[in-house]
């Protein structure tokens, strides 16, 4: 033995997934949110406790690249500006940026997000069961799938609000923001979409909000409590 010792390897932190500082929207009538500061760390699911109402919707399109901040600054995976952002994130179930009409198919709406997802060469033909699972069973889960032919309004507010989700995640990006947990009005059924997206946060960083804290037990990464009139 030559009596050499070796040092133990120096793992770095991984930064948050998302850091913002004096973060702030006004609107033509004042302030929407903020000034506020909030990290999200990567990966799992971070539920923001925050109240409902326009300000938390802007702030969850913010993170999200959606809205340009008037003042402040936000890190998104490196980056700083909203279309880089933009490009590194989903965002569901905020009813003024991916609402879908009552009247379509699960069929119709499927078939719209491969056509969109497609280059604008590329005939695309109408969705079928095939698509159906690829697109949506990495989001329900063991959950059963609606059916191609089910139209919005027949749907449970879970299995709407899951078939959202997995339209605008096609891409899998490393940030999925869904919006309020509350449009989900049974207790078992919020807790199962808790669940999903706790399942979606092992391979992506999940942000949601909620207007209460969510129950132990269901595998939030971190709950934050947040002030969007200033400060967290």
């Amino acid at each position: 033995m030559d009596g050499s010792v070796t040092e133990p390897e120096i793992v770095e932190p991984e930064p948050p997934a998302i850091v913002a500082r004096a973060l702030a929207v006004r609107g033509p009538w004042g302030p929407v949110y903020g000034p506020l500061d909030l990290e999200v760390a990567r990966g799992g699911l971070t539920v923001l406790t925050v109240t409902p109402g326009s300000g938390a919707t802007a702030l969850l399109a913010t993170l999200a690249g959606r809205m340009t901040p008037t003042s402040g600054t936000l890190d998104v995976m490196g980056q700083t500006r909203a279309p880089a952002i933009f490009g590194r994130s989903a965002l569901a179930g905020v009813e003024d940026l991916d609402g879908v009409s009552d009247s379509v198919t699960v069929g119709d709406l499927l078939t719209e997000q491969m056509r969109w997802d497609a280059p604008w060469y590329r005939r695309v033909r109408r969705a079928d069961a095939g698509d159906l699972t690829r697109v949506c069973a990495p989001v329900f889960g063991p959950l059963p799938l609606p059916a191609l032919n089910a139209y919005v309004d027949e749907l449970t507010e879970l299995d709407a609000l899951l078939l959202r989700i997995s339209l605008a995640n096609t891409a899998t990006p490393p940030l999925l923001v869904v919006g309020s947990l509350d449009q989900v009005d049974e207790d078992a059924s919020r807790a199962e979409l808790v669940r999903r997206l706790v399942a979606l946060g092992e391979r992506q960083t999940v942000v949601t909000a909620s207007a209460n804290a969510v129950p132990p037990g269901l595998g939030v990464r971190v709950q934050v409590s947040v002030d969007e009139k200033g400060g967290e």
